[in-house]
């Protein structure tokens, strides 16, 4: 196992536990807002970190290239989906958490 295998692995077990934070803010934060704004960030650079640690372990500049796109539309897709969900929350009057 050469160098750039062991960062990639290193990348992809870094970005697991931000999709576990993801999984954990989805389930257990009050309100439709906090557990969009958990689970969009923390999927989001957890992502991150697996494509990138993937890229390192990749053969050639069209795979790297082919997983920087899949990340570039899951965060447009992402954030368009959250802003979607979020803004239907706000129509329909479904109001922020706020501390007792």
């Amino acid at each position: 196992m050469d160098f750039l295998d062991k960062i990639g692995i290193f990348l992809i077990t870094l970005g697991l536990p931000f999709f576990l934070s993801g999984t954990v803010g989805l389930l257990r934060f009050p309100d439709i807002y906090t557990r969009l704004h958990a689970l969009t960030k923390a999927d989001n650079v957890g992502l991150g970190l697996i494509i990138l640690g993937l890229a390192f372990q990749a053969d050639s500049w069209l795979i790297v290239a082919r997983l920087l796109l899949i990340w570039l539309l899951v965060l447009i897709a992402s954030s368009a989906s959250c802003h979607l969900v979020a803004s239907r929350a706000m129509q329909n009057k479904i109001k922020p958490w706020s501390s007792p």
